[in-house]
Parts: structure tokens; sequence; C-alpha cells
């Protein structure tokens, strides 16, 4: 039985230009486009383009007008959280002055002593 031979460069080289040759004879044997069906082909194509030009166009439309509505929306709950606010604010309760201020401080504090006198 004879073993395997690694083929040479040379064999490698034969073995490459022949499947170049190859695939250069099958492309010079196709048959050449009608002028008409290329034509017709490049019609097409550009109907295509400007089929998805014109989509393309609606879709960017679409999102401009999107995000205008969007903007509008945000822009009326700022407005509304900011009449709420102004509503909070009207309805807040009285300002305390200094004398009930300090009541309720003392109150506090009297609190906290009888609550550390209790755990002692």
């Amino acid at each position: 039985m004879q073993g395997y031979k690694e083929p040479s460069f040379q064999d490698r080289m034969a073995v490459a230009q022949s499947a170049k040759n190859k695939a250069l004879t099958q492309l010079n044997s196709r048959t050449a486009i009608d002028p008409a069906e290329r034509a017709r082909r490049i019609a097409s194509q550009a109907a295509k383009d400007e089929a998805q030009q014109i989509k393309r166009a609606a879709a960017q439309e679409a999102r401009k007008t999107a995000q205008a509505a969007k903007e509008d929306e945000q822009m009326a709950q700022r407005e509304a959280a900011r009449l709420a606010a102004e509503a909070a604010l009207a309805a807040s309760p009285r300002v305390l002055d200094e004398a009930e201020l300090k009541s309720a401080r003392d109150a506090r504090y009297a609190a906290r002593k009888v609550r550390k006198s209790g755990r002692s």
C-alpha cells in the first residue's frame, strides 16, 4: 500500500490555474443580457428605489409628528405639575410664627424626656 503524497507547490499552482480557467470559461459562456431586458431591470430598480425613498420620507415625517406630540404632552404635563404646585402652595396651611414653633419644639422635648425617664 502506497502512503499519502504531499502535493508540491507546482501541483497546487496547476490545480489553482485549472480552477481559474474553468471559472473564466463558465463566465464567458454566459449569454449576454438583452438590451431591452437590461433597460427593464434598470427601470424596475429605479422604481423600487423611488418607492423606498418615499417610504423613508413618510416614516421620517411620522417620527417627527410623534416627537412633536410627545413634546406637547410633556409640556402639558409640566404645566399641570406647575399648576398643581401653585394650588398646593395656595392651599398650604398657614405659616407658624416663632412662638408656635417654640411651643411645638418644647412639646417634643418634653415628650422625649418622658420617654427617656421611663426607660431608666
